[in-house]
């Protein structure tokens, strides 16, 4: 059996970060997540609560506040509880495993082109801008990576060949040959 949720969203609120009585933190906040657009169609988003304890509890709380990208991967929960005029509720949320940056720090400080385009189509359709970060280079339109330069470690010394020797390896048979070979 599989239970398992992978969200990418904006945060509607700030989280709220709170620790239980034993002292285990916890935090519970909402992730808005657009659903595509189709032509002559209204915008639909959906609203997912989300539960984060302990380390990821924290993570989200100290680096996340309203409208920063999340991407969360944990899985589906359902409660039952009895409300207080007596009947029986539910609530839905996603327990996170996993939380995640879901955008670039320069994208979440809401400058440059990227946010700007983000806000007027949706965050869909439009690549981002090719950024020069540390060491880029742009190849085939994407900005690609590359580590810094560290210095060149010697060499590992090869080990000697009388270490390399596996004795004699006549002993074993042919097993199938190319004609049995199943696939």
């Amino acid at each position: 059996m599989l239970n398992k949720v992978i969200l990418m969203g904006r945060l509607v609120a700030d989280p709220e970060f709170r620790q239980t009585t034993s002292g285990v933190p916890v935090c519970r906040f909402t992730v808005a997540i657009d659903r595509p657009v189709r032509k002559d169609q209204e915008r639909q988003t959906d609203f997912i609560d989300v539960t984060a304890w302990r380390t990821n509890a924290e993570f989200v709380s100290r680096y996340f506040t309203k409208g920063k990208m999340i991407i969360v991967e944990g899985s589906l929960h359902k409660d039952a509880y009895t409300a207080n005029d007596g009947s029986k509720r539910y609530s839905t949320y996603v327990q996170a495993e996993r939380c995640s940056f879901g955008e670039t720090k320069a994208a979440s400080q809401g400058g440059g082109e990227y946010s700007q385009r983000q806000q007027s189509d949706g965050g869909w359709g439009t690549p981002p801008p090719q950024q020069q970060g540390w060491g880029g280079q742009q190849q085939g339109g994407y900005a690609q990576q590359s580590a810094p330069q560290r210095p060149a470690a010697p060499a590992p010394a090869a080990p000697p060949q009388d270490s390399m020797n596996i004795g004699d390896l006549s002993d074993f048979e042919e097993i199938l040959s190319d004609g049995e070979v199943p696939f």
